[in-house]
């Protein structure tokens, strides 16, 4: 795989304090963590002794999790209309490693490698769009209007020339893009998905098709994203049959991402199907120029979202971390082990009466706030924190800071 791609330091990194979380257990007390010059887990203690010559993070006590992993991101700046920068939504925000999820198409691939991929501070991955252009001209002119939008032999020799970067097949299933074309680009999708091997994620929505055409196209491995969307005749808490469906694709090992976005997250479908017990396998922001500042903000705002409508506080970092590791194919295991190259993020869990809005522009109260502190990355430590708006008029209105649309979801 491409990531860790850690230059030599000209000393270690000791954090100190750090209380581990989302690495499997074996961890009850604060720990001290050395990290040496090659980016690589040197030492773990109780107390480790800085010595000279060693850069020092004081945790002060806040939690210390594998790197947050953000499976849904739109980083082809400049590529696209709808992409942020990479550094936007990465380890100034507490997130280690991203995976762009379509905006680049076999057609302008290897630009989204060579000016965004390989200058990256992050890692960062990609779900191929089956639609050749990607996402230029998102929502506008559709990268799937019928079968010359795809070329199939195009995507697989991109692919194999990219599978350090390429960890899956990416198309978008909803009415403004796919039009009377229905399920048939999700087919062609899984069968090209199939011949490589590789997994499928589908963002789902509006009809057509409809979300139970798409999971019965679906198998183990494969990505649902925006899996709690409110929209009409496309969420699962408003039809039984489709609920229970969800359901077994689920324990089957179709795994259920959250997808944020501007468009695609409710607060109450989440909390009605994590009440059912329905989880989600992956937390991630599907975050982009329309959704940054209304009404996604960051990783760490989205997985409070997710804590608020009661989702346990290990099953909301193993979703932000080791679950969408287990996606892009890196190790989940050993992870604070000495050895493993060192990728982390040191947050804070607090008290707030923060108000944020879902998707559907409801709004909500977070009384916990998952705040990042530091991202670490090898021997390098990121100073992060959160998200916040330029503007009070964040919770109402969403504009493209490009061609100005409000509301552009």
């Amino acid at each position: 795989m491409f990531g860790n791609r850690f230059e030599k330091a000209d000393r270690p990194l000791l954090i100190k304090g750090a209380r581990p979380v989302g690495f499997g257990g074996g961890f009850d007390q604060a720990i001290d963590v050395l990290v040496d010059e090659q980016g690589r887990i040197a030492e773990i203690a109780s107390a480790i002794a800085a010595g000279e010559g060693v850069n020092t993070v004081d945790a002060k006590g806040a939690f210390l999790s594998p790197g947050w992993t953000d499976l849904h991101v739109h980083v082809w700046y400049g590529g696209t209309d709808i992409s942020l920068r990479p550094e936007q939504c990465g380890a100034a925000r507490g997130v280690t490693t991203m995976v762009d999820a379509g905006s680049a198409g076999e057609a302008n691939f290897h630009g989204f490698r060579e000016f965004i991929v390989e200058p990256a501070k992050e890692n960062v991955y990609a779900f191929l769009n089956i639609g050749s252009i990607g996402l230029v001209a998102c929502n506008r002119v559709s990268e799937l209007i019928d079968m010359r939008s795809i070329d199939i032999d195009r995507t697989i020799a991109c692919v194999e020339a990219n599978r350090d970067i390429i960890i899956g097949i990416k198309v978008r299933a909803s009415g403004v893009i796919v039009g009377a074309w229905g399920i048939t680009p999700v087919k062609i999708a899984k069968k090209v998905a199939k011949i490589l091997k590789l997994p499928l994620m589908v963002h789902v929505g509006e009809p057509p098709p409809v979300f139970d055409e798409v999971l019965e196209v679906l198998g183990p491995g494969d990505v649902v994203t925006h899996c709690f969307n409110g929209k009409a005749a496309a969420n699962i808490m408003e039809d039984e049959d489709l609920f229970l469906l969800a359901e077994r694709c689920a324990k089957d090992g179709v795994r259920l991402d959250v997808g944020h976005g501007g468009a695609s997250f409710s607060f109450k479908v989440a909390e009605l199907a994590i009440q059912r017990g329905l989880l989600p396998f992956s937390i991630s922001t599907d975050l982009h120029a329309r959704s940054l500042d209304n009404p996604v903000w960051d990783m760490g705002t989205t997985m409070s979202k997710l804590l608020s409508v009661g989702m346990p506080f290990e099953a909301v970092i193993d979703a932000s971390t080791r679950a969408p590791m287990e996606v892009i194919g890196l190790p989940t295991e050993n992870l604070l082990s000495p050895g493993t190259r060192a990728e982390f993020t040191l947050f804070e869990v607090n008290d707030s009466d923060l108000r944020i809005v879902d998707s559907m522009g409801y709004g909500a109260h977070l009384s916990r706030l998952i705040e990042p502190v530091w991202t670490i990355l090898g021997q390098e430590a990121v100073k992060a924190s959160r998200y916040v708006p330029p503007r009070t008029s964040a919770l109402e209105s969403s504009a493209c800071p490009h061609c100005g649309w409000i509301n552009a979801r």
